[in-house]
């Protein structure tokens, strides 16, 4: 995962230290040595992360945040706060100034590469919802500005703990903001509550009971019902060894025991916050969506809007430097299944083929129809040969499983055949990227079907032969 980060410290040493580290993770570095200079590079660069030092001259850090998260432009830029400040009110007015979250000096590596990936995955979601949503806008569909400083009043928590006298603490600390809360003594308990309810924010402990709370925050965010509700991780110092593996499943924030009640306060509302923002992005682009830019058959999106978010996704590339990798796919021998069994099981196909691909990609990827039997992914921030392995992946979980149609006695075999292309520069257009994805899956045709084929790389280094195809 690449991504620009902005350090901002007055001390030279400290920079460079940051820097030389970021570095060797192959992380592009910004810096910046004082407020105002943090400022004019995070407007002019739009970094993807910011670590900011608190203790500055002039503009210290949490003020520097709060212009940060003021400005439209940058409010979205997750700031981390590093600092020899350790007090929890020092924290408290940090995260009520806008940060996501605090590093001590001296950084330890681990737990800066895991909050930096995990702050990272969450922008690029938000990113790619919001860009989502100005195409929408740039096609016709809606204009909308939303804000994310929602009072997160009568929100719903659901708190997963053992210890009923933690669980009761955190019930009334949050009673007092104005959350609803439920709680779940077990994780089984915490898994059908969380199913069954519509909860802004889950509170687990890293132990519960003799259970895995990390488990659980696994299991949860990988249910197609939960996994955007963010998951706040209670757990005691000595196991903060634990935290970076919690981060890596989906762990959006946590909290060092014993509780503060101004620290958790603090941090639930920024996670209802952001968790209401994105929900109203996904609402509004979904019902916009619905109108005018899907397929009414699959459900994904259609050409119409494919080409326009390609477009999108290409001049980021000027910007952000980070490739687009395109997936042209279809399915070998469709016009034998439509002969064969008619249009009706041939329809079944083709929403069945869209729904187990979108099942099988990140959020934040993108699937259309491009007609017919055709299909495009669009996947941002993927290089040639991740695009190659992805594709061969869906191809073979495709011709793995046979599809179950409704009228025909006995399951379908299908197979795809996928042609790969990734664009690395920002003069190219859609057109000549989805020529070249094309021309790729020409050759995988040509070589039998059933097969995934890279205009830049070939096919799979270890491919396997080829299945019986329908046909």
């Amino acid at each position: 995962m690449t991504a620009r980060i902005l350090v901002v410290d007055d001390v030279p040493a400290n920079v460079k230290l940051l820097e030389t580290k970021l570095a060797a993770e192959y992380f592009d570095v910004l810096t910046a040595s004082d407020g105002p200079s943090a400022l004019s590079v995070a407007e002019d660069q739009l970094p993807d992360i910011i670590l900011l030092d608190i203790m500055m001259p002039g503009m210290d850090g949490f003020e520097v945040c709060q212009r940060l998260k003021d400005s439209t432009k940058t409010r979205h830029i997750p700031v981390v706060m590093v600092t020899a400040l350790s007090e929890v009110p020092d924290r408290v007015r940090g995260l009520e100034a806008g940060a996501d979250d605090f590093l001590s000096k001296p950084v330890n590596d681990i737990a800066l590469f895991a909050r930096v990936r995990s702050l990272l995955r969450l922008k690029m979601m938000t990113d790619e919802l919001r860009l989502r949503q100005e195409t929408s806008g740039d096609l016709g569909v809606f204009e909308s500005d939303y804000d994310d400083d929602d009072d997160p009043k009568d929100a719903r928590v659901l708190i997963v703990e053992n210890n009923e006298m933690m669980a009761d603490r955190l019930a009334r600390y949050l009673g007092e903001s104005g959350c609803v809360t439920d709680h779940a003594a077990t994780t089984a308990e915490g898994q059908i509550l969380g199913r069954d309810g519509d909860y802004d924010l889950v509170i687990a402990n890293l132990h519960v009971g003799g259970e895995d709370g990390l488990r659980f925050c696994s299991q949860y965010r990988s249910n197609e019902q939960t996994r955007h509700v963010p998951i706040l991780l209670l757990l005691d110092d000595l196991d903060l060894p634990q935290l970076a593996k919690g981060l890596d499943i989906g762990v959006t924030d946590y909290l060092i025991k014993p509780v503060d009640r101004g620290e958790l306060l603090a941090r639930v509302r920024t996670q209802i916050r952001r968790h209401r923002y994105h929900h109203r992005l996904r609402l509004n682009l979904q019902q916009s969506v619905n109108m005018a830019f899907t397929d009414p058959l699959t459900g994904v999106y259609n050409r119409r809007y494919m080409s326009a978010h390609l477009d999108r996704k290409i001049m980021e590339i000027a910007t952000a430097e980070k490739p687009v990798s395109v997936i042209l796919f279809d399915i070998d021998h469709f016009k034998a299944i439509n002969d064969t069994y008619g249009h009706g099981p041939g329809d079944q196909v083709l929403k069945q083929l869209a729904a187990r691909v979108s099942n099988n990609l990140r959020s934040f990827d993108l699937v259309a129809r491009y007609g017919g039997e055709e299909f495009v992914v669009i996947m941002p921030d993927t290089n040639a040969e991740i695009a190659l392995r992805v594709a061969d992946r869906l191809r073979a979980h495709v011709a793995e499983q046979a599809f179950q149609v409704e009228g025909l006695e006995a399951p379908l075999g299908v197979t795809v055949s996928m042609g790969v292309t990734t664009a690395l520069d920002h003069s190219e257009t859609a057109d000549t990227i989805l020529e070249r994805a094309d021309r790729a899956l020409y050759q995988a045709k040509s070589e039998g079907r059933n097969r995934a084929i890279s205009a830049e790389l070939g096919g799979p280094k270890e491919t396997e032969g080829p299945l019986a195809s329908t046909g």
